[in-house]
């Protein structure tokens, strides 16, 4: 009987491995189960464990297969394994190397469209506040698509229709495969460096999730969440939705509808002026026909068609207010010869003689109360001095160098400011 030969750890480990991998389940093995104790390190490799309720198998995804990731792991989430089960001849220990890793009951883009839009909305990126509103009547307009795709040469035939006064570029890249997220992004950065339009269209036309994904892609997104010029999203048709349409200014269901709302249509401005110059035309001619009417009443009143007319009944006035103003006056004096006549027959003595003594009494006190006016003092070259409020200077004290004093004399008034003061 043949005997066993002795082996050495490491020969036992590179027999299983052998084994393993020479067994056609074990090379090409799907496994489903929870994820657990996740980790990526910075080499790129991912480490993580595979558990059921019974058991657990310990897993590794290389840094080339990882790449390939469309979604982020997560501890917790069910997913399905494929790849190859062998033994690490090292420590002894078996585990998969996972070359594919997908989310279980969702498509992997599915969920990793989902992740990233939760990311990017808790950030901000589609927060209405930061969207630009779209110009009006672009001068420029940057095309970042495919310059082979139907998608550019619709967007470009109906820019010539709708609006021939923009000028139209076409910056080209890829819209589908691994370099197009990162042309994309770098156009749009390219365009805003540059200034090269007032707007900025990006997409292409229809296809499968797969084909528009480079729209899904983050560095893509933070490239028009950036752009200084408003960026207009169209991407397949009018179902297909992508992590671009939500940050963009402006989403259009379609690359032909972008251009349908980038510019214009140059037919209803068109129609727009004329009606607009109609209105302006028909105030116009409202306004002229008022202003004639009122000419004509102007031409045809009395005074231009008589101009003595008005001077004729202004005298007439004026006669009519003369003669009730001398006739007043007549009045006026009757009645204070009536009131004279009757106070001299009140008076003791004899009227004419009493009259007399109280006028001469009159005009005595008259001429000493003319003497103490005020203004016959001002006439002998006095002056009354006033402080800006008012008051009256009687003293030095009341006022200070600099301050203003009005002087009254009997001619007129004088604006004065104090120099210096001098005590007697």
């Amino acid at each position: 009987m043949k005997e066993n030969p002795i082996l050495t750890p490491s020969q036992v480990g590179q027999y299983l491995k052998g084994m393993m991998e020479r067994d056609w389940l074990l090379s090409r093995l799907m496994v489903r189960g929870e994820l657990s104790n996740y980790k990526m390190y910075p080499s790129g490799h991912h480490y993580f464990t595979l558990k059921d309720g019974e058991g657990a198998l310990r897993c590794v995804m290389f840094r080339s297969d990882a790449q390939s990731l469309r979604f982020r792991p997560e501890n917790g989430m069910q997913v399905i394994a494929t790849g190859r089960v062998t033994v690490f001849p090292r420590d002894g220990q078996y585990q998969l190397y996972c070359a594919r890793l997908t989310p279980e009951g969702v498509g992997d883009l599915a969920l990793a469209f989902e992740q990233l839009k939760e990311k990017l909305a808790g950030e901000g990126l589609f927060d209405p506040s930061h969207k630009q509103p779209i110009p009006r009547f672009p001068k420029r307009i940057a095309l970042i698509t495919s310059p082979a795709g139907a998608a550019v040469r619709d967007m470009i035939r109906i820019f010539g229709a709708r609006w021939p006064l923009s000028e139209v570029k076409v910056i080209p890249v890829r819209v589908q495969g691994e370099e197009a997220p990162q042309e994309i992004a770098a156009a749009i950065q390219w365009a805003n460096l540059r200034q090269v339009a007032d707007l900025l269209v990006t997409g292409r036309g229809g296809g499968s999730m797969e084909d528009l994904w480079a729209f899904n892609e983050e560095i893509v997104a933070r490239a028009i969440y950036r752009s200084e010029i408003p960026v207009i999203s169209a991407v397949g048709h009018e179902p297909d939705v992508t992590i671009a349409d939500f940050v963009a200014d402006l989403r259009a269901s379609t690359p032909s509808n972008a251009a349908e709302l980038a510019v214009p249509d140059q037919n209803e401005i068109y129609a727009a002026l004329l009606g607009d110059g109609e209105r302006l035309e028909g105030a116009v001619s409202v306004r002229l026909a008022r202003y004639r009417q009122r000419m004509e009443r102007l031409a045809n009143s009395r005074p231009m068609t008589d101009p003595a007319s008005y001077f004729r009944e202004k005298r007439l006035l004026l006669d009519y207010q003369s003669s009730c103003l001398a006739h007043g006056l007549r009045r006026a004096a009757a009645g204070q010869r009536e009131r004279l006549g009757k106070l001299s027959a009140a008076l003791p003595g004899s009227g004419a003689q009493s009259v007399a003594k109280r006028r001469e009494r009159l005009n005595t006190l008259a001429a000493a109360l003319d003497a103490l006016s005020p203004m016959k003092v001002l006439a002998r070259g006095y002056s009354i001095v006033q402080q800006e409020d008012g008051k009256a200077v009687v003293s030095i004290q009341d006022v200070a160098p600099g301050d203003k004093l009005k002087l009254t004399l009997a001619d007129g008034n004088l604006d004065c400011r104090v120099e210096r003061k001098h005590q007697v």
